[in-house]
């Protein structure tokens, strides 16, 4: 290299390094449609979907059964409330509308079957990436991290309110072939029309929807955690049902406002006339409570997490 050329390759700016190019709206999109798709096609989301959609029809022919026996499963105004129950008093009314089993369909599978669907579904979503060896190749994509665990939660989150009108919808469908549908009677004693009922209906699968997003939240950082996406869902599962008999030990009362569960039949309250919202409000709050806090945990160990697999 003469001299000439060696001082014009010294005199040269230095090459600066491009960014890795930001995603625009339209790919995080693309994404997130990407997601709702592998998850609802999955054959373990479609039994999950099929089990809670079972549960309105097995209450159903069960009440039908009681009441064509003679059985009387009318009487009595439906009671309960707050963090209390709400689901055996409307079963009472089932008979006399179909509507009620909406209501108690929802309390029937809430303690359980729906916070066990979904943490199924967010146990699965960072661990089961991992375990099938494609959550590098997630990452290389321009996602960045970040936005693919906003991706993962709002597929959950989803799944929340798709799981919850399943149930609702199964209900509705099962109770107005079964039994009769009309004007209903309030928890207060007032009467509402069938019109109003039905838009309550549809608020309390809303909020029931609503109080699963701290379940969400803590299963997308239990997620996080390991590598296993089986180990995931079992621990996600297992911490459900063990804060749900902590929620009845007395000599926990003290804690038991919050526990994430404590104030998932509050959604009995919007059958009172004037609606009871303390309750409501309180549990809606927890919700957001644990999602805030488990959904920072779950950026802060996902973001700073080593992914060789």
């Amino acid at each position: 290299m003469s001299q000439a050329e060696q001082a014009e390759t010294e005199a040269a700016p230095p090459r600066t390094q491009k960014a890795p190019p930001r995603p625009n709206p339209l790919w995080t999109l693309s994404l997130f449609r990407s997601e709702l798709a592998i998850t609802f096609r999955r054959w373990r989301t479609l039994a999950l979907l099929a089990v809670l959609a079972a549960v309105p029809i097995v209450v159903g022919i069960a009440v039908k059964i009681e009441t064509s026996d003679g059985s009387s499963a009318a009487g009595g105004g439906p009671g309960g409330g707050g963090g209390g129950g709400g689901g055996p008093a409307f079963i009472s009314q089932i008979s006399n509308n179909g509507l009620f089993l909406v209501f108690t369909a929802l309390a029937a599978t809430l303690p359980f079957f729906l916070p066990m669907a979904i943490g199924v579904i967010a146990g699965d979503a960072i661990a089961g990436e991992s375990s099938a060896g494609t959550l590098r190749y997630l990452l290389v994509a321009p996602a960045g991290r970040t936005r693919l665990l906003l991706t993962k939660y709002a597929t959950t989150l989803t799944f929340c309110l798709v799981a919850t009108l399943v149930v609702a919808i199964s209900a509705l469908t099962v109770g107005a072939f079964l039994f009769p549908l009309g004007d209903l009677m309030t928890i207060s004693g007032t009467s509402i029309s069938f019109a109003e009922g039905l838009g309550r209906a549809l608020l309390i699968a809303l909020v029931v929807a609503a109080s699963l997003i701290g379940v969400a939240a803590l299963g997308l950082f239990i997620s996080t955690l390991t590598s296993s996406g089986i180990a995931a869902m079992a621990t996600t599962v297992g911490l459900l049902i063990t804060v749900q008999i902590l929620d009845q030990i007395p000599q926990l009362s003290a804690l038991q406002p919050y526990f994430f569960s404590h104030y998932w039949l509050s959604f009995a309250d919007l059958m009172r006339e004037p609606v009871y919202w303390d309750d409501l409000v309180k549990n809606l709050g927890i919700q957001a409570l644990y999602a805030a806090v488990f959904g920072a945990a779950a950026w802060a160990r996902f973001t700073t997490k080593d992914i060789t697999a």
